[in-house]
């Protein structure tokens, strides 16, 4: 018999081969495999305690992302803002969705040291346990040239973009190492809003970008530091997203007919919606994300995959 024929012979029988757990199946003896999270068709953070900054913008991430966490089981979701202006509504929405989930609206300055660690405190009297930060919380800051830009206004973006996260992390690390009979090992997910600025240049503001590329340096040098407590500390990286502090670019682009052109140097040719980002941010605070650590994760239609570049005109 030829060789092609013989495999040809071996591919039918490898067709025909009994499945796993029928009689004369070897594969039957080899181990199941190890699995760390719930099937991914069922809720995703069932139990979980989840604290959400930056959650008041109708348009935002904070919103969206409470939503899914709801969806997904959570326990508690706290929504918190340093402008309240909606949390009250977000809240009566998610109740009337998903009725079980007990919602908690904070108004603090995810700066402020005091109030971040008053929110995460109060989680751990309630409910003995915090298993989601996800620090989104942030500000555009000044856009102009870096030469008109004056030290406070430089200062204060790094102060709630940068800062605020540092804080989250400093406070809601600790918590999560509780144990307790519901939740037996430390363990947990710090989620921090860095940007596609914080990976590359002409993305936005000089402090902007800055302080998006020490959200992410923070979330790569705290993972380190978090070594063997069981808890995951990660930066997401949004390309160009509809939301409250982009707004004005969408509805101005949507006046001039121009929408088209919104994303258009990333390959998928559109802006993002918050719903995208907080997709991602669900999978990171759920079990399903065990093993992913300091990262930066784009999440930006694939512009930062590559040079961008003005199609049919390449060399």
């Amino acid at each position: 018999m030829s060789d092609s024929a013989a495999r040809r012979v071996q591919a039918i029988g490898n067709q025909l081969t009994p499945p796993p757990g029928a009689a004369g199946n070897t594969t039957a003896t080899i181990p199941a495999i190890t699995r760390i999270a719930p099937d991914s068709n069922g809720p995703r953070v069932t139990g979980k305690v989840v604290i959400i900054t930056g959650a008041n913008s109708i348009l935002g991430i904070g919103r969206a992302s409470a939503h899914q966490f709801a969806q997904n089981g959570a326990k508690a979701v706290y929504i918190c803002d340093f402008d309240d202006s909606n949390l009250e509504t977000h809240k009566q929405e998610i109740n009337a969705a998903y009725p079980e989930v007990e919602v908690h609206t904070r108004q603090f300055d995810a700066a402020d040291e005091k109030a971040v660690q008053d929110v995460v405190e109060d989680a751990l009297k309630r409910y003995g346990r915090l298993d989601v930060f996800f620090a989104n919380a942030g500000v555009v800051g000044p856009v102009t040239k870096f030469t008109d830009i004056d030290t406070d206004e430089f200062m204060e973006t790094l102060r709630v973009n940068s800062l605020g996260v540092f804080l989250a992390a400093k406070h809601a690390a600790p918590a999560m190492q509780k144990t307790s009979s519901e939740k037996k090992v430390s363990s947990g997910s710090i989620i921090l809003t860095a940007s596609v600025a914080g990976l590359r240049s002409n993305a936005g503001s000089t402090p902007y970008s800055a302080s998006k590329a020490a959200v992410i340096s923070m979330a790569q040098t705290i993972a380190y530091q978090l070594a063997g407590t069981g808890i995951r500390i990660n930066a997401l990286c949004p390309g160009l997203i509809e939301t409250g502090m982009t707004s004005i670019v969408f509805e101005s682009a949507r006046a001039r007919g121009t929408e088209r052109k919104i994303g258009q140097l990333n390959p998928l040719k559109r802006g993002g919606h918050a719903d995208e980002i907080a997709r991602v941010a669900l999978f990171l605070g759920s079990d399903e994300s065990s093993y992913v650590n300091g990262q930066a994760w784009a999440v930006d239609g694939g512009l930062s995959a590559g040079h961008p570049f003005v199609p049919n005109k390449l060399a």
